[in-house]
């Protein structure tokens, strides 16, 4: 289901990225949530971002889509510099318009005052510069996209079932047509069933609208199905990055081994040990995976590894963080 990316400039380049919290009762304590972080996505490409709870996945979205402010680096979107811009200016910024999340529960995220109409509508009235009749015309349109019956538009949240949410979610989101959507465990709070629809969904308006995706999930099965790359986090860092395929096939961080040998029929499991180190004032020279690495050795304990660039048997690449990789 993925498909090919594109080789022009990239549509967003995530550089150095970084996100600290202030640690209450602890002077000078700082939780470093999002740390250097680097990635580039395509026109048209879906990338895929997982890692266990707690390592900063839903920090990074949120900084992507302005939710937060950053604490150092940069969101270079169509050449603009987002990170420069205050949460609270963005969500009155024209590119607000082009870059769109959907959440993970449809019943949390979706106002049980509005009905199905009157959601997808809203942003086109904050973002857009269409009024009235052109407002409805431009809701009927993205629900037809979607797959929401007009007997259902005005309809309240709590008298829809889960999947019908979650396609008002996706059509608020592409009301205004954005080029970007962050998708953040968008089929979690659904059935298996109805996961299914959703996905397939998902896959079709992304060949139909041309849009690009950065998809949160911890389902490694729907990120490989629905990903041309996919980035891999842990404790706040980028350890590894590479095309869907290569890294399910042979992962080259012994972290996202792990997380791979948990799908079932991927082999035997792979169990960490030790503790999970503290996001708290990190050490910069030491591997922030060396206190669970089956691989550890002195060396990890000194220096943090840099992503360095990894050949797989087929001529792609990857780019992972760790010493003995390959």
């Amino acid at each position: 289901m993925t498909m090919p990316a594109s080789t022009a400039a990239p549509l967003m380049r995530i550089e150095r990225l970084s996100k600290r919290f202030p640690v209450t009762g602890r002077k000078g304590a700082l939780l470093h949530a999002v740390d250097d972080f680097n990635l580039d996505l395509a026109s048209g490409e879906s990338v895929g971002l997982v890692g266990e709870s707690g390592c900063g996945k839903s920090t990074l979205v949120r900084l992507l889509a302005r939710l937060l402010d950053v604490s150092d680096g940069r969101i270079e979107f169509d050449g603009m510099d987002l990170a420069s811009l205050p949460a609270d200016k963005f969500a009155r910024h024209a590119q607000r318009a082009t870059i769109q999340m959907v959440f993970q529960d449809p019943t949390d995220s979706l106002n049980p005052r509005f009905t199905a109409r009157e959601t997808i509508a809203e942003p086109l009235k904050l973002l857009s510069d269409l009024k009235g009749a052109a407002i409805q015309q431009r809701v009927d349109e993205v629900a037809s996209q979607v797959g929401l019956p007009i007997e259902l538009m005005d309809r309240f949240p709590h008298q829809l079932s889960g999947g019908q949410k979650a396609r008002v979610g996706i059509a608020r989101a592409l009301a205004v047509k954005p080029r970007l959507l962050i998708l953040d465990e968008p089929t979690a709070a659904l059935d298996v069933s109805v996961q299914a629809v959703v996905l397939q969904l998902l896959h079709q308006l992304r060949s139909q609208l041309g849009l690009s995706y950065l998809f949160v999930s911890h389902d490694l099965n729907v990120v490989r199905l629905l990903t041309d790359r996919v980035a891999v986090m842990y404790l706040g860092k980028l350890v590894e990055l590479g095309p869907s395929e290569a890294l399910f096939r042979a992962p080259q961080h012994p972290y996202t081994q792990a997380l791979v040998s948990s799908i079932p029929g991927q082999g035997p499991r792979i169990k960490l040990q030790g503790e999970i180190s503290s996001p708290i004032n990190p050490s910069p020279h030491a591997c922030r995976f060396a206190s669970r690495c089956p691989k550890v050795q002195d060396k990890c304990h000194r220096e943090a590894p840099a992503l360095q660039t990894i050949a797989h048997a087929d001529g792609q690449t990857s780019q992972v963080a760790c010493h003995f990789a390959g």
